[in-house]
């Protein structure tokens, strides 16, 4: 990937996890048509960011990497600003996840 291509990776990524920050803030308010407002926002530029990226590297480059970083950082998000938690059991799915899309991702056919 170029520096391009990881310059709208990394734009979508925090335009999305932004988005589901948005989200989550609307579910935990009176349903705030503010929040509402934000997360539709913040969603259609992150997809529209990942047309152009998908456009630059291949949809599924584009979609593997974003996944993977999304799981990530939304997970992260989700634990330290909204402290959720999660079973054992899925903890582990969410670990296997990332494993699943990292296989994937780094090690495309040649």
């Amino acid at each position: 990937m170029n520096p391009t291509s990881i310059a709208l990776l990394v734009t979508s990524t925090v335009l999305f996890v932004g988005a589901a920050s948005s989200a989550k803030a609307w579910a935990l308010s009176a349903n705030s048509l503010g929040w509402l407002t934000l997360t539709l926002m913040l969603y259609t530029l992150g997809n529209l960011i990942m047309l152009q990226l998908i456009r630059a590297a291949g949809m599924g480059v584009a979609l593997s990497l974003s996944a993977i970083i999304q799981l990530i950082a939304v997970n992260a998000v989700a634990f330290t600003l909204f402290h959720e938690r999660v079973s054992w059991v899925q903890a582990t799915g969410i670990f296997l996840a990332i494993i699943a899309v990292a296989m994937i991702t780094l090690n495309p056919p040649r």
